[in-house]
């Protein structure tokens, strides 16, 4: 069964969300998107989560735990490589600090003749970390982890205005209560539509990939 199935491996970190929300957030998304990718596929299937990650620029917030860039990367290479026994790999990401890891990972496994695919839901400029996204998806994932009277306001300016500063002194230089962002308004129901559109999108993108490999096989 292997042979002709993919392995989804969900990537997400712990890391903190602001005081409304827990340090599993970007692994409890990752999570829920890798599953239901292996639930409406028949081909695929799910794999634990790596729950650490690169989050150097959280250090200033208590209950971080980051193991950085170079460690994500030798992660991810070597479960990589470690599941040649399936057609493929495909990292779903929920941590935007593990874009730069991830694609250096992708890159040297590809380099190796090995098929992967990575995957991160996109969002708002504005809204990027612990804000009404990530707070709407919780309450309709966890809602017994948010805790929504401490939810409040943080700096809600582009993340492209705030990353020259967010990487030279980190997230706490930019916004004291660690919120890229706004949560007010977050509704459960408005996080299973986000869900569902991710969803969406990781079932293409990866429907088009598994295509593209089997188009390719054929004429081999």
């Amino acid at each position: 069964m292997a042979a002709t199935s993919l392995l989804a491996v969900p990537v997400g970190s712990t890391e903190q969300h602001g005081p409304h929300l827990p340090l599993t957030v970007d692994t409890d998304i990752a999570t829920a998107l890798a599953d239901t990718l292996a639930r409406e596929r028949d081909d695929v299937l799910l794999a634990p989560a790596v729950s650490y990650g690169s989050s150097g620029e959280h250090a200033g917030f208590t209950g971080t735990l980051s193991i950085g860039r170079q460690a994500v990367e030798s992660v991810l290479v070597e479960l990589g490589r470690s599941a040649d026994a399936f057609a493929g790999v495909v990292f779903v990401s929920g941590h935007g600090g593990n874009a730069v890891p991830l694609a250096r990972a992708v890159a040297r496994l590809r380099r190796e003749g090995r098929r992967v695919l990575p995957w991160s839901p996109t969002g708002s400029p504005t809204d990027s970390h612990a804000g009404r996204t990530e707070t709407s998806v919780m309450l309709a994932l966890r809602p017994e982890t948010v805790r929504t009277p401490l939810a409040e306001p943080g700096d809600v300016r582009p993340l492209s205005e705030l990353l020259p500063r967010l990487r030279a002194s980190g997230v706490r230089a930019v916004s004291g209560n660690g919120i890229l962002g706004d949560p007010a308004g977050a509704t459960a129901e408005e996080g299973r539509r986000i869900l569902a559109a991710w969803s969406r999108d990781l079932l293409g993108v990866t429907e088009r990939w598994a295509a593209a490999a089997r188009a390719a096989t054929a004429t081999d």
